[in-house]
């Protein structure tokens, strides 16, 4: 095992363009980016979010439904194109993916937990890059009221990830919400348990994704728990993957 071992997630407002269908040409930058960490010796798991928006763009809907099942029949196509594309980006720089589709059940369960994460730990062995998404098609609570920061902390949980980070298409968390609030500014770094994180991480996101940035904020006090700090950054920053493997200060840094 490498020193460092990170968990890096992805939302669905960078991966689709604000639901425009898959922006391959962002999401090469990110792999890219990853590939480059990689050769640094930093051992990466991608949380990557997008299958239901890639889904509605496939199946040519015009808005997100609000039916649990045809919810779960975009994922389902959705999800083809998305790891499609990550095999393809990664291909090029003979690195193999591998898909982990995983519920909370899954991670809630002592002995499915324990398989999980010893795959995961031969996968990274093999020097593969997993690919973990939750399995919409079957775990109906996650689409209504979960979202992938709080599968990513998880995964950072069971993995004893040295860092979680969250790329979001804001730049960080702020003390007022900066589409609100032209004199917003950004928190450089934070404590997890200081009172004043929750009180500035609003609970509304977008309309592609279920989480806002109270999620991250959820998500970064779950990291806590296994010593796992948090930074929450822009994807849409150039080589924030790098500055951060650098140890660039990017973002907000939520320390435990």
């Amino acid at each position: 095992m490498s020193n460092q071992r990170w968990v890096v997630k992805i939302g669905s407002a960078l991966l689709t363009n604000d639901g425009q269908g898959l922006d391959v040409s962002a999401i090469s930058t990110w792999v890219e980016q990853i590939v480059q960490l990689k050769k640094q010796g930093i051992e990466v798991i991608l949380v990557s979010s997008g299958a239901i928006a890639e889904g509605i763009k496939r199946l040519s809907w015009t808005a997100r439904p609000k039916n649990i099942h045809q919810l779960q029949a975009a994922a389902a196509v959705g999800q083809m194109g998305l790891i499609q594309t990550y095999e393809s980006l990664f291909a090029k720089h003979n690195i193999h993916t591998a898909q982990v589709l995983l519920t909370h059940d899954n991670l809630a369960n002592a002995q499915q937990s324990n398989n999980v994460s010893a795959t995961l730990s031969a996968l990274l062995e093999l020097n593969t890059v997993p690919i973990v998404n939750e399995n919409d098609t079957v775990a109906t609570e996650e689409i209504k009221f979960g979202d992938n920061d709080t599968l990513a902390a998880l995964v950072a949980n069971l993995v004893g990830a040295t860092q979680l980070v969250i790329l979001t298409d804001q730049g960080g968390v702020y003390d007022a919400d900066p589409r609100q609030n032209s004199k917003a500014e950004l928190i450089d770094k934070i404590y997890v348990d200081d009172e004043k994180l929750e009180r500035v991480a609003g609970r509304t996101g977008g309309s592609l994704g279920s989480g806002g940035m109270y999620t991250k904020v959820l998500a970064a006090r779950t990291a806590s728990h296994s010593n796992t700090n948090t930074v929450i950054a822009s994807g849409r920053q150039p080589d924030v993957l790098i500055k951060l493997g650098a140890g660039e200060h990017v973002g907000t840094l939520i320390h435990c």
